[in-house]
């Protein structure tokens, strides 16, 4: 993808302001964060010419002009933004004649019954939009229709180096990790109630800002930094990741992180999430909202250390052959130049 010496593909990277890149590479050099810029977007260098903006949340009179269509000229250049908002971000501030972005929560709002026509509008401009789970695909071409632009899948991908594997533990230990709004903390506190009745000597950590209440026994860390967390995965024996329905694969970057630690994980069998948890080989899938079966999948791993030591080290392999920062952004270059 390079001629010359220099690279084929020059673009713009456009995120958010309070996620700046500059902060995140000086984390990055004190070795507090994985990847160099934000979710590993740093190897777009290897391929292109990337200048980095940083967007400003947009104020009322922003937001007021690009309603009206009195907002700046679109500049020429390709840009990229990570995800759809983030997009709609840029296209009120700085619109972009030329640009693709990722898509996360869209297809799961139309699902919902949400059909947001303004941010369908915006995107159906764009030159292309990729989606990390190959269940998206199909729902976003059809909310963009068939004038829309392009549509493809990436892999995700995360820091393998930062993420490095450990040695499986000795004592038992339920690592939960997750934030976003399609977790399901209720399932999972009902399973580990479960577990720990049957296994008592089991510690449990679980790091969520939900207010729902826990089981006794269970710890709970409201935020973590990314250090703290690679140094929590390595203590678990099985890392948990219970979801509700959804397309855009809730929890894969837990799951990927705690695998290439080399720890086995039992996640709920989303379609999306099916794609990043191979059944039986790095992990256990459990249908929706279903303690019972979350319970026995932690308890059969906690009752044969070997097997579940096994997964993760299987867990550890697949990542490094499908799941890398590297290999997610060469699939998203490979993806835009059929397009630029």
């Amino acid at each position: 993808m390079e001629s010359g010496g220099g690279p084929a593909l020059s673009l713009t990277w456009a995120h958010r302001a309070e996620q700046s890149a500059h902060a995140w590479e000086q984390s990055h050099a004190r070795g507090d964060v994985p990847s160099i810029w934000p979710y590993g977007l740093d190897a777009l260098r290897e391929h292109a010419a990337v200048e980095v903006v940083d967007l400003p949340a947009p104020g009322r009179f922003a937001r007021a002009r690009s309603r009206l269509s009195l907002g700046p000229r679109p500049v020429d250049g390709l840009a990229l933004t990570w995800d759809e908002n983030t997009a709609y971000r840029m296209q009120t501030l700085h619109p972009r004649a030329r640009f693709a972005t990722g898509v996360i929560w869209l297809t799961d709002m139309i699902a919902n019954g949400n059909v947001p026509s303004q941010l369908i509008a915006m995107l159906s401009r764009a030159e292309a939009a990729w989606v990390l789970s190959e269940a998206q695909v199909d729902p976003l071409r059809r909310a963009l229709g068939a004038r829309g632009p392009r549509v493809f899948a990436v892999p995700f991908g995360i820091d393998s180096d930062f993420f490095a594997p450990k040695s499986y533990p000795e004592r038992p230990r339920i690592v939960s990790v997750g934030n976003d709004r399609d977790r399901d903390p209720v399932t999972l506190y009902a399973a580990l109630a479960r577990v720990l009745a049957i296994r008592p000597d089991t510690e449990v950590v679980v790091q969520t800002r939900s207010d729902v209440v826990p089981p006794e026994g269970v710890r709970v860390v409201r935020s973590m930094p990314h250090a703290e967390l690679r140094d929590l995965y390595a203590t678990a024996s099985v890392v948990a990741i219970p979801t509700r329905p959804n397309l855009h694969a809730s929890g894969m970057t837990v799951a990927l992180e705690a695998l290439a630690t080399a720890r086995p994980v039992v996640v709920t069998a989303t379609p999306g999430m099916e794609q990043y948890v191979s059944k039986g080989r790095t992990g256990r899938l459990v249908p929706p909202e279903d303690p019972a079966e979350l319970a026995l999948a932690i308890l059969r791993l906690l009752d044969d250390p070997v097997s579940a030591a096994e997964l993760g080290r299987n867990g550890r392999i697949e990542v490094e052959q499908r799941f890398t920062t590297q290999i997610m952004v060469a699939a998203l270059v490979q993806g835009l130049l059929h397009r630029v």
